[in-house]
């Protein structure tokens, strides 16, 4: 038994898993750099005052949820529970709006930090994966947002995808709907579970995401949010939901739709993957105008969206199976001790073509080397030496069928391509 493992709530990422996750990370690169957007890679650990005046005091991630320590200068620092507010404090600091042509489109990925208790798809240390494009108010900075996601969905294998959207409205219409809100969370507070009640003075659309059954059942007559909206804001959700339509993205109007943190404003919006027996969030986010300016900038209107990269790798192998470990293309095995460094210079060679080549270190035999190659799922084995290496040639056995061909050297990376006989 290992005198050391992973603290609670950490895993480690091995083969054959990880090349899910190199998938993904792939994918992203992809459709990310298609769209224009730049990468942008931010500490780990941020004031703590960032996520207190951004993510806010009343939310659970500040309340409950954050890695908080004390630098030895006794400045407060923290693991980051969310990417976004340290995007935004890099817009700021970094004054992108004054250097760069706007809009600017960014995308991240990388480890976030949060204190809860870890469950399947939820770990302490887990992964996101986002996007933000800052400095610009247009619904179609939204409609762009919930597209490269529903691309990048696409991209790594999810199909029969749904947008759910909902309006949280500016300022000013929070407010109005927050009173009625809270009168009508009082009227049913003894429905309601603990931890909503707790919620009902101080983040009471938090109560509209409870997952408790009798809760969500007491909310069937709460009022909707979309019935307290401002003329500009309508106008704002009705022109998103335009472009949505216009780009062929089905969509479900749900009025109690919020996000967990307090710098949401206006469209809000989680994509399902459907087809899996259940439906799945997958991913999550909204329009935040108000971040930048509460971090002491200037007004600025922003939207993006996160997704978890654990509970994505889920759902991609409940849809396409679990990864396979991925053997080399070539096992290089040497016929008597004089081409045994053959094998690693041939190796090298291949490997500069691209060819994923493995040699055996342990200078055995021809017949463990054979063993070794197909313990490792190697497609094919290349014998070196022997008669073939009078005539600059290698001997070349697919160990599936058993068929060997002799293979001119200058040919033998082009031979081991995808099909097995030329590129």
């Amino acid at each position: 038994m290992a005198a050391f493992a992973a603290p609670r709530g950490t895993r480690d990422l091995l083969s054959p898993g990880i090349a899910r996750w190199q998938e993904m990370e792939s994918a992203a690169r992809r459709v990310f750099g298609a769209a224009c957007f730049q990468e942008i890679r931010t500490p780990v650990f941020e004031s703590t005052e960032l996520f207190e005046r951004g993510v806010g005091d009343a939310t659970d991630i500040v309340g409950k949820e954050m890695y908080t320590f004390e630098s030895r200068s006794g400045k407060r620092l923290t693991l980051r529970p969310e990417n976004t507010a340290g995007v935004a404090r890099a817009f700021l600091e970094h004054g992108m709006r004054g250097r760069l042509p706007m809009p600017h489109k960014l995308w991240y990925a990388g480890p976030m930090f949060r204190y809860e208790r870890p469950q399947k798809g939820r770990q302490r240390q887990f992964h996101q994966l986002g996007v933000e494009i800052l400095d610009t108010a247009s619904p179609m900075a939204d409609a762009e947002a919930v597209l490269v996601a529903c691309e990048f969905l696409r991209e790594v294998g999810l199909s029969d995808l749904v947008v759910e959207v909902n309006s949280l409205g500016d300022g000013e219409d929070r407010v109005r709907y927050r009173e009625a809100l809270v009168e009508f969370l009082r009227s049913v507070a003894d429905r309601l579970d603990e931890d909503s009640v707790g919620r009902i003075e101080t983040n009471p659309l938090r109560v509209l995401d409870s997952k408790n059954r009798e809760t969500r059942k007491a909310l069937e007559g709460a009022p909707s949010i979309l019935d307290f909206l401002g003329e500009d804001s309508a106008e704002h959700f009705a022109a998103v939901k335009e472009q949505l339509d216009a780009l062929g993205i089905a969509y479900r109007v749900v009025p109690t739709l919020v996000r967990g943190l307090d710098y949401y404003s206006r469209t809000t919006f989680e994509i399902q993957a459907e087809g899996l027996g259940a439906q799945s969030t997958v991913c999550g986010g909204g329009r935040y105008d108000g971040l930048v300016e509460a971090l002491g900038g200037p007004p600025v209107s922003a939207v993006g969206w996160a997704l978890g990269l654990e509970r994505l790798a889920m759902v991609l192998d409940a849809a396409k199976g679990e990864p396979s470990p991925e053997g080399p293309t070539a096992f290089l095995v040497a016929i008597g001790d004089e081409a045994r460094s053959d094998t690693h210079l041939l190796a090298r060679d291949l490997r500069r073509k691209g060819v994923r080549a493995e040699v055996s270190f342990s200078g055995a035999g021809i017949g463990r080397q054979m063993k070794a190659a197909d313990r490792r799922g190697s497609r094919f084995v290349v014998l070196i030496g022997g008669e073939e290496a009078t005539r600059h040639a290698v001997a070349v056995k697919e160990l599936e069928t058993g068929e060997q061909r002799e293979v001119p050297l200058s040919e033998l990376a082009d031979s081991l391509g995808p099909e097995g006989g030329g590129q």
